[in-house]
């Protein structure tokens, strides 16, 4: 792949990564919440044949490797110079951290205690792009966000009991610095196509994953099964890559606040899958809190910022 150093590839990119029209970037970012809904109980599986390292690790490079087959079948040109820093914050944030640090909280942490922090993610984003895009969305947007935080964060919390753990303090770094690679991406995603902001976040992370994934393998026993590596794909193809595509482009097409706000009800989901998958039990609180969520998002949705 030859560097971008023409005068009409940066022209070419921009088309390329023109946003969709807001109804179906709504759906995108939607189908983004789906997959990543699935992550914790995947992860869950993953760490029955996995150590928190090896799947982090392994996770990422499968990952890039989907990722930078997509890049060399497309002869896609290297970023410019200027993304490179963006593309770094995604990787760190997207690529590294969130996965690092839940998956270390889900060794001693429920799903549904890990859920805590995907309710609160919405609207650390949407304070993120504040500070970092200058976006200002309206009080009424702020009001149905805090709303919907609170309403998600007492549900999970009491589900989990409401203690606090080192499980608890992975899951609030990992939600700052998911807001950020977050923040980043959505902003990238404005000048390149989704998946290609994601596709170069995993190959700029390939120096570091590939011998973490060598010297964790050695370090940690793997017991290979269909849930382990069942979990494995997932995080990888679905959660890692496929998810954050339409999930990137979803932002481009609506914005990052108001995508981040259907991430509300991106906890709910995991606890069905937790349900369905990990046999955990959810209580008659579920529906009503599903209710007022969706009450949320759809203010959110029609607020103007």
């Amino acid at each position: 792949m030859r560097a971008q150093s023409s005068a009409t590839a940066a022209p070419r990119i921009a088309v390329a990564g023109a946003p969709d029209p807001p109804g179906l970037g709504t759906l995108q970012a939607a189908l983004g919440v789906v997959a990543f809904s699935l992550t914790f109980p995947a992860t869950a599986w993953g760490l029955e044949g996995f150590g928190p390292w090896s799947l982090v690790a392994v996770r990422s490079v499968l990952a890039a490797v989907i990722a930078g087959g997509c890049l060399l079948a497309l002869r896609v040109p290297l970023p410019a110079r200027r993304h490179w820093p963006g593309l770094a914050v995604v990787g760190a944030g997207v690529v590294l951290g969130f996965p690092l640090l839940t998956t270390l909280a889900l060794r001693t942490s429920t799903t549904a205690h890990a859920a805590v922090v995907v309710g609160l993610l919405p609207l650390t984003t949407a304070l993120c792009s504040t500070l970092r895009v200058g976006t200002r969305p309206s009080r009424t947007f702020w009001i149905a966000a805090l709303a919907g935080a609170a309403a998600v964060l007492a549900f999970t919390v009491q589900q989990s009991g409401g203690a606090l753990s080192t499980a608890d303090v992975y899951l609030f770094a990992a939600l700052l610095v998911c807001a950020a690679g977050y923040t980043e991406g959505g902003r990238l995603a404005r000048v390149m196509p989704g998946w290609q902001v994601i596709g170069w976040a995993l190959a700029l992370c390939l120096p570091l994953t590939v011998p973490a994934a060598a010297l964790a393998l050695a370090q940690e026993p793997v017991r290979l099964t269909a849930h382990s590596v069942t979990g494995l794909l997932w995080v990888a193809a679905g959660s890692q890559f496929l998810g954050l595509v339409v999930w990137y482009r979803g932002m481009a097409a609506i914005g990052i606040p108001k995508a981040s706000q259907l991430q509300l009800a991106q906890p709910l989901l995991t606890l069905v899958w937790s349900v369905l998958l990990l046999g955990e039990h959810l209580t008659v609180a579920a529906p009503l809190t599903a209710a007022a969520v969706l009450v949320c998002i759809a203010v959110t949705q029609r607020a103007r910022g």
